[in-house]
């Protein structure tokens, strides 16, 4: 096992940094043995077989192509909570579990509250949700089928209860329901900020589920909030992951439409990336 630790580090020497290195180690090994870390270093003289030296060569030779060490393993953490990942779904970001945090902090757990998700990807706004809100009844759209089917089956892995819907929120889709909180984590990323992204994201991450027309980078939040107008409880509330670029504006425009109680926030490194209004 030792062996395989050093191949790995260098094969990937100069590609990543070395605290990113070790720990694509640990998760590798980790993978192949089901070994915790304490158990990695008691037994790191662990001689592995021909097929998992054949494995870590295939997450090498991925990995120096910047493939996201998620998409290698098939999984990753959310929340505390187990999650399937391939790329047909972006990966759940520290960020997202921030707007998870704000929501339960500040609805209560034990009310049998109606709440939805746009846009769910991976299922981890949603899932998670209901492992916080065990009363709540808790849907999710997403327009990707593939996206739908890495969700449920997220669902089923975590032993939660989430219906899941094939709906195009651009097509101003109705429904009868309405809903005490809403949440959305959709589409922000412009074309032009394509420049600035890892080869990682890039090349690998769903372009469905992060690209914006430039001439239109509120396009979802615009359709959600009107979505929301209709589809929410009196007091209700609709929160928002968004581009750190568009706080004010993003924040102006549910101003207009007229949303109350009206919040920006911050993610831990400082940029605004969450957003909270009351229905009007």
């Amino acid at each position: 096992m030792q062996i395989a630790i050093q191949h790995i580090q260098h094969e990937l020497q100069g590609l990543y940094p070395e605290t990113e290195i070790r720990s694509f180690c640990y998760l590798i090994v980790e993978k192949l043995t089901g070994f915790s870390r304490t158990e990695i270093i008691v037994n790191k003289n662990t001689l592995f077989s021909k097929e998992q030296h054949h494995s870590v060569d295939s997450f090498i030779l991925k990995l120096r192509n910047f493939v996201p060490i998620q998409y290698i393993l098939g999984e990753t953490e959310f929340y505390g909570l187990p999650f399937n990942v391939n790329e047909s779904v972006l990966i759940p970001r520290p960020e997202t579990e921030e707007l998870v945090d704000w929501i339960q902090s500040e609805n209560d757990r034990n009310a049998n509250l109606a709440m939805l998700d746009i846009g769910t990807g991976s299922g981890c706004i949603a899932i998670s949700l209901k492992h916080e809100f065990k009363h709540a009844t808790v849907e999710a759209f997403d327009i990707s089928e593939k996206a739908l089917k890495t969700a449920k089956t997220n669902a089923e892995l975590n032993k939660l209860d989430v219906t899941f819907s094939k709906v195009d929120i651009l097509g101003s889709p109705e429904f009868e329901t309405k809903w005490d909180v809403i949440v959305s984590n959709p589409p922000y990323v412009t074309e032009l900020e394509k420049a600035d992204m890892q080869p990682n994201v890039l090349n690998n991450e769903p372009h469905l589920a992060l690209f914006v027309p430039d001439n239109d980078p509120l396009l979802f939040y615009r359709h959600i909030a009107l979505f929301a107008r209709k589809h929410l409880k009196p007091q209700g509330k609709l929160y928002f992951e968004i581009n750190r670029e568009f706080g004010q504006a993003t924040s102006n425009l549910l101003t207009e439409l007229g949303y109350t109680d009206i919040e920006l926030r911050k993610d831990i490194s400082g940029n605004d990336r969450m957003i909270r209004c009351s229905a009007p």
